[in-house]
């Protein structure tokens, strides 16, 4: 049976109101990856909370198990996101991270997501008629959906006529509402999540969760630029990303409860809507609740580090994420690097979009924009919905190189092969392979590929020792944990220096295609990434001779099994412990390297590797055993051809990444026309939902429904290319799964009981 893991790196944008949708996106990510965990640990679905939903992703796995013979994995283990994103993003890696349940927050959105909610005490009216003049503004605030409003039921009609008067009638020229009254509601919803009933973590063991949360700096911090002249300048930084990990390890929380309570107030303070946040505000509700924060300096000097220097924390101000970056796709791109890798693995980039398609509508009849609107949409609405073709064209370059890489080793096998053969003889692959023989057949191929390369070896050579080094000072500089490029070239220049005081001055080959014996401890010392591009060669060359029939589990275990621990300690959450030196690091960085050196421990971990592979080597048949075989020996040669070609990447990278969205376009099995035929929170520019429950309850349940069909179509599309479901499956899947939904849902959503009906009507 082959194994396979689908792994999600959520992106989450921003919505305002629309957050209650994509909880309910988001809740069903978490149903699934619940589930996915239960199919896997052998769970036979016997407690309550694993009826309905649950059952049914269960019984999709089994059959694409029984019927492709792959039995697949479902995690979620990057999070990022950004405003209303940035919120559901924070729960939900609490939720993985803790196994702590989403249900509590549910009745927190549908109860306080609310405008009457959220205003501020003292921003509400005095009375009836404050500001009576002003109710005409909030009609024409709504545009084209009073018309909407109009056509609902007169219960709905009457609160949300209500409501968007108490809004508009609330002070002006001061954000509604109110920046502690939120705070408290996110104390809140962590404070019922940890009182919820705790699952187990939903990621294997060493799989770290890293999330991501977009904030902008509204004053900014200085950064120094170095340029030819002069040879530094400032300019002022207003972007800021928020990182959290479990660092694969079980915990009662992904970070202290203040510090997700900083992150998802400051992502999501709208401006116009929400005071800036400023730490303050947060210092005020927790000694109101009498909490406390002993990790709060430290935290501020890792989020704030420049205003944190000067002693200016505290008088930072924050404003919504979605200002600058709507779209967090980078810093989840960053975090594929070292992730551990057990099975072969299939890794999605999941973009939730509430509302896509058009962004600002143009109301004058010469369609020009007039003198507010322009202004607003240069302002807020044009930098949060730039496009995300940037990242996207970004993910797919990636893809092209890995794909090109594919492409030349492909080409390179037959000729490599050879070479092996005539280097070894025929006879070799009848040998029993040892981890004594494998070692003098590797080092005997490693000196033949370097003749062979000939002058070629020397552009090779210096390529791998300059990524070698460059590979430990990104450790070193990760584990001191103090951000800035002026503390990077620190680190680079001591380490520099200490390589070439312990006599690796010279660390270059020759252009006899030769290395030096400094140059071969240097390398034996530190060069994982070779280690690693070794193992992953044989990995895709696992998957290959797999799709062909043949049976190489030993050997799957064995690579998946060292790959993991050879990227474990190129983690930098594997050198934490070197903080303080880091940190301390005043010119001689040798006692450093030293002490890297025995952190990575790579001699031990090849003698482990060259026992588990040569006993792997050994339980093959002769034919799987001979095409791994070559691969194995002949990854020299095909080193040599690709890292230079690859700018240094070389076969160091996962599979090409696959791009799919979660947005109300893209589920049409029950009902077509996407945001606007779905969702009431797209009302009042996407402040909708903070007006009526019943709109909060149904945006609630479309996002349900939407992240539903939208999984089921994601796990479906892991199957081979070659294989296919009977016709129909599908679509019988995915009604399965509505019913278990407006089954479970109908009893809490009191707002909408006619909605279930037309519902049932729509799925048949």
């Amino acid at each position: 049976m082959r194994e396979k893991e689908l792994r999600l790196a959520l992106v989450c944008y921003g919505g305002i109101s629309l957050a209650v949708y994509m909880h309910g996106i988001t809740k069903e990510i978490w149903r699934l990856v619940r589930a996915s965990r239960a199919f896997h640990d052998g769970d036979d679905g016997g407690d309550a909370s694993s009826d309905g939903i649950m059952a049914v992703y269960r019984a999709l796995l089994a059959e694409i198990e029984a019927h492709a013979g792959v039995r697949v994995r479902v995690i979620a283990d990057i999070v990022a996101g950004a405003s209303a994103g940035g919120i559901n993003g924070i729960f939900l890696g609490q939720a993985i991270a803790t196994g702590q349940s989403l249900d509590p927050l549910t009745a927190l959105w549908l109860d306080s997501a609310d405008v009457e909610a959220l205003i501020a005490p003292d921003a509400a009216p005095t009375s009836r008629f404050s500001k009576v003049w002003a109710l005409p503004i909030a009609w024409m605030a709504a545009g084209r959906s009073a018309a909407k409003v109009e056509a609902l039921d007169e219960a709905t009609r009457d609160e949300v006529r209500a409501k968007l008067s108490h809004f508009v009638r609330s002070r002006w020229f001061e954000p509604p509402f109110g920046g502690a009254t939120f705070t408290n509601l996110l104390m809140d919803a962590f404070d019922a999540m940890a009182a919820s009933e705790r699952g187990p973590r939903l990621l294997p063991p060493d799989q770290p969760l890293d999330l991501f949360v977009t904030v902008t700096d509204f004053t900014g911090h200085p950064e120094r630029l170095t340029l030819n002249s002069p040879p530094e300048v400032l300019e002022t930084e207003h972007r800021l990303i928020i990182d959290f990990s479990d660092h694969g390890q079980p915990c009662d929380t992904l970070a202290a409860i203040p510090e997700l309570v900083f992150s998802a107030r400051a992502t999501s303070s709208f401006p116009g809507a929400f005071p800036p946040f400023q730490v303050g505000e947060l210092d005020k509700v927790l000694a109101d609740r009498t909490v406390d924060w002993p990790e709060r300096a430290e935290f501020l000097k890792r989020v704030l580090p420049r205003q944190f220097a000067v002693r200016q924390a505290e008088q930072a101000v924050l404003i919504d994420g979605s200002v600058l970056a709507n779209a967090p796709f980078r810093p989840a791109i960053d975090a594929l690097k070292e992730r551990p890798a057990r099975r072969e693995i299939d890794r999605r980039f999941v973009y939730i979009d509430p509302s896509p398609g058009t962004k600002l509508h143009v109301a004058s009849k010469d369609a020009s924009p007039g003198f507010f609107q322009t202004i607003l949409g240069a302002l807020s609405d044009l930098p949060r919905q730039q496009p995300i073709r940037d990242n996207l064209e970004a993910i797919a370059t990636r893809s092209a190189r890995i794909d090109r890489m594919r492409g030349i080793v492909t080409a390179l096998r037959p000729e490599v092969e050879s070479e092996i053969e005539r280097l070894f003889g025929h006879t070799l692959f009848l040998d029993r392979p040892t981890a004594t023989r494998l070692i003098g057949w590797r080092r005997r191929a490693q000196s033949a590929a370097a003749d062979k390369a000939g002058y070629a070896y020397a552009a090779y050579g210096h390529l791998k020792l300059t990524g070698v080094v460059e590979t430990i000072t990104a450790l070193l500089y990760q584990a001191g944990g103090e951000p800035g490029q002026t503390r990077w070239r620190r680190i680079r220049a001591a380490i520099d220096a200490a390589i070439a005081t312990r006599g690796f001055g010279d660390l270059g080959p020759s252009f006899t295609g030769k290395e030096s014996a400094a140059s071969i401890d240097f390398l034996r010392t530190f060069d994982i990434g070779f280690r690693i591009r070794r193992l992953r060669l044989m990995a895709r060359r696992l998957t290959q001779l797999e799709t062909d029939g043949a049976d190489l589990a030993p050997m799957r275990d064995a690579v998946y099994e060292s790959l993991s621990t050879y990227l474990q300690r190129q983690r930098a959450d594997d050198h934490r412990h070197l903080r303080t030196q880091v940190r301390s690091l005043r010119g001689d960085a040798a006692p450093l390297l030293d002490a890297l050196a025995a952190a990575l421990d790579l001699p031990a971990l090849d003698a482990a590797t060259d026992v588990r592979l040569a006993g792997a080597f050994a339980a093959l048949d002769r034919e799987p055993r001979r095409a791994m075989l070559l691969t194995y020996l002949g990854f020299p040669f095909f080193d040599t051809a690709t890292l230079p070609l690859l700018q240094g990447e070389g076969l160091d990278e996962f599979d090409p990444i696959k791009v799919d969205r979660v947005a109300p376009d893209d589920a049409t099995a029950i009902r077509p026309g996407g945001a606007e035929a779905t969702l009431k929170g797209i009302q009042f520019s996407k402040f909708g939902a903070f007006f009526s429950r019943a709109y909060r309850e149904n945006d609630y349940l479309w996002g349900r429904l939407h992240g539903a069909e939208r999984m089921i179509d994601i796990v479906v599309s892991t199957l081979p290319s070659a294989t296919r479901m009977r016709a129909g499956r599908v679509a019988a899947i995915k009604r399965d799964a509505f019913r278990a939904i407006i089954a479970e849902e109908e009893p809490r959503l009191t707002a909408i009981a006619p909605l279930f009906a037309t519902l049932r009507a729509e799925i048949g």
